[in-house]
């Protein structure tokens, strides 16, 4: 997912949507663990850099909360 869409939902969905990349990307690593070859091996690696944007957003607006801002 793109960076200006996550900037668009808010803290709620950002929240729920890191519980549910965190899943998937539980069940990747566990699929390439027991040797099953991956369908898509390009997908890990998107959802590891979209649990990042996500938690750099989140740490954003923690921040800003925090800072009265």
């Amino acid at each position: 997912m793109k960076k200006r869409d996550l900037k668009k939902t808010n803290i709620t969905e950002l929240k729920k949507m890191l519980e549910e990349l965190k899943k998937e990307l539980m069940k990747y690593n566990s699929q390439v663990s027991t040797g099953t070859p991956s369908e898509n091996p390009g997908k890990i690696r998107a959802v590891k850099k979209t649990i990042a944007r996500i938690k750099m957003l989140l740490q954003k607006y923690e921040t800003q909360v925090q800072g009265g801002k």
